[in-house]
C-alpha cells in the first residue's frame, strides 16, 4: 500500500482530523503535521480500564499514556475538538480477544457509557527529528506503513493484561542507529530509546521482511534493524478469558482454570467430580482483549493531536 503524505506535512492537526473525518485520509499518518506528536488509541469497557491503566504504568515505554478520555469521546489535553471515534483513519474491533475482521472509519456507534479511551504516545512523533538529523526513515521514503513485530520481550502483567511487546523497526546504519538512540532516549512520552539494535533473532524476530503488522521495507547494505517499543502492543496482550477460551470452547474443550498441584492428582479429582478450580482465573501469559477498539499503525490508526514532540498526541 503506497501513499503520499506530502500534502499533509505542514497541515495543522485540526485540518488533518477534519480530512480523516471526511474520508480523505484513510492511510498511516507518519510524517504529517510537522512539529506535532502522534498517538495510538485503545478504547476499553470500564471493567478493563483500571487494569489497563495499571498495565501502562508498569510498561511506560510501549504504552506511554498521553491522555485518558472518559465520559465522552472528545479529546481535551491533546487537542480540543478531537474525537477518538471519528478522527482515526482505521479502527479494529476486538471481541473475546479476537479481531472481528472488520476495519472501520467511524466507531461512534460502539461508544458506550463508561467506556474509556487511552491515547498512547507514538514513535511517528520522533521521526521528524531523526530526519532533520539526516537519518532516512525508510517507510516514509517508500510510502509505506512502519513494520512492526511481536517480540520475545515480555511486558509486566497487570490484571488480565500481559504478553509480548510489539516493536516498530527501522533499518539504519550502525552510526545512525547510535545517533537515533541519543535523540529518542530524551523522548519517553513517545516510546523513548530503542530496545534493541542489531540481530533481530535476539528479540524473537525470525524474518525482518515479514512483519506482524504494517509493511516490510527495504534494507540497504550495511544497515541493521533498530527496534523501538510500540503502541500497537495492546493488540498483542489479550485475555485467556477471551480468545483462547473461545477457541477451546469452539473445539469442544472445557477449560478448568485455577487448578494446581500434581497433574495426575488433578485428573483423578476431575474424574471423581471433586476438582477444585476457579472459573475466573486468567492466565498471565496468553492473549487478552475482550470487546475493545484499537486505532492502530497497521492501517494508520492515528489522528493528529495537539502539542509539540514529547507530550503531544495523535489518537
Amino acid at each position: 500500500m503506497a501513499f503520499d503524505i506530502t500534502p499533509y506535512i505542514d497541515k495543522k492537526p485540526s485540518e488533518v482530523r477534519k480530512l480523516i473525518r471526511e474520508g480523505v485520509i484513510d492511510f498511516p499518518t507518519a510524517g504529517m503535521c510537522r512539529g506535532y506528536a502522534q498517538a495510538n488509541l485503545i478504547i476499553l469497557p470500564p471493567e478493563y480500564a483500571g487494569d489497563f491503566e495499571e498495565f501502562a504504568k508498569r510498561n511506560p515505554f510501549p504504552c506511554p499514556i498521553l491522555e485518558i478520555i472518559r465520559g465522552t469521546p472528545e479529546t481535551h489535553d491533546m487537542g480540543e475538538g478531537g474525537n477518538i471515534c471519528t478522527d482515526i483513519p482505521k479502527y479494529r474491533i476486538y471481541r473475546d480477544g479476537k479481531w472481528d475482521g472488520k476495519e472501520l472509519t467511524d466507531v461512534s456507534d460502539y461508544w458506550k457509557e463508561g467506556y474509556v479511551g487511552f491515547l498512547i504516545g507514538c514513535s511517528f512523533s520522533f521521526e521528524e527529528t531523526l530526519m532533520r538529523e539526516g537519518i532516512e526513515i525508510r517507510h516514509i521514503a517508500q510510502g509505506r506503513n512502519v513494520p512492526m513485530f511481536k517480540t520475545n520481550i515480555m511486558t509486566e502483567p497487570a490484571g488480565p493484561f500481559c504478553g509480548p511487546m510489539v516493536c516498530s523497526m527501522r533499518p539504519m546504519t550502525p552510526e545512525n542507529a547510535k545517533k537515533a538512540y541519543d535523540i529518542t532516549v530524551k523522548m519517553p512520552n513517545v516510546h523513548g530509546a530503542p530496545v534493541h539494535m542489531g540481530d533481530a533473532a535476539e528479540v524473537g524476530v525470525a524474518d525482518v521482511m515479514k512483519p506482524d503488522y504494517g509493511e516490510a521495507v527495504d534494507f540497504y547494505e550495511g544497515e541493521i534493524p533498530v527496534f523501538w517499543p510500540c503502541g500497537v502492543t495492546p493488540q498483542s496482550i489479550t485475555l485467556i478469558g477471551g480468545g483462547a477460551r473461545s477457541a477451546l470452547a469452539e473445539a469442544g474443550i472445557q477449560l478448568y482454570p485455577g487448578a494446581s498441584g500434581s497433574a495426575d492428582a488433578q485428573v483423578e479429582a476431575l474424574l471423581a467430580g471433586s476438582l477444585a478450580y476457579d472459573p475466573n482465573t486468567v492466565c498471565s501469559h496468553h492473549d487478552h482483549g475482550e470487546g475493545h477498539t484499537c486505532g492502530h499503525h497497521h492501517e494508520g490508526g492515528h489522528t493528529c493531536g495537539g502539542h509539540d514532540h514529547g507530550c503531544g498526541h495523535h489518537g
